[in-house]
């Protein structure tokens, strides 16, 4: 934050917009408690309409699982935003899923990461919830989850700066 926004109280937010083409629902009505309690951080879940994952910011491509399963980016002003697409789908290996991307890459929001056949996902049992969690939640004050309908690229939570 600048001079003027400490002078004038102004805070810091920062957008996240959603991965993918789908409903974000709120990140209580996840089915696994690890992300339904918020024990790796705040945020909301989207069931995806679409297999096509993209970057939700900005920034650094922190990690990316082998299996595509799941990624996480961090933005200039240190945002980690963690991607889990479905609930342990890590144990599909990374059958169904094609990663566009590799750890370490710079991206840009709406940069495609991974696309996953979700079809094939759901039939061989799988939920296909996305959970979108803020990792280094602790260091904001303020959450707007949204919910509902969304494309790539539309806001699903505005931060504020603790």
């Amino acid at each position: 934050m600048g001079f003027f926004g400490t002078l004038f109280g102004k805070k810091e937010t920062i957008e996240i917009a959603s991965p993918a083409k789908g409903e974000l629902i709120p990140i209580g009505n996840v089915s696994d408690p690890t992300f339904a309690e918020e024990m790796l951080g705040k945020g909301v879940a989207l069931v995806p309409s679409d297999g096509k994952f993209y970057a939700p910011a900005d920034g650094d491509l922190e990690s990316l699982f082998p299996t595509g399963h799941a990624y996480s980016v961090k933005t200039p002003e240190g945002t980690e935003v963690l991607i889990h697409i479905g609930l342990d789908t890590v144990k599909l290996k990374g059958q169904f899923f094609t990663l566009h991307a590799t750890q370490g890459d710079k991206v840009k929001k709406g940069d495609l990461i991974v696309e996953v056949d979700l079809e094939a996902v759901k039939n061989a049992g799988y939920d296909i919830t996305t959970p979108m969690i803020i990792l280094d939640s602790d260091n904001y004050s303020s959450f707007d989850k949204k919910t509902g309908s969304v494309a790539p690229g539309d806001t699903a939570l505005i931060l504020e700066k603790a």
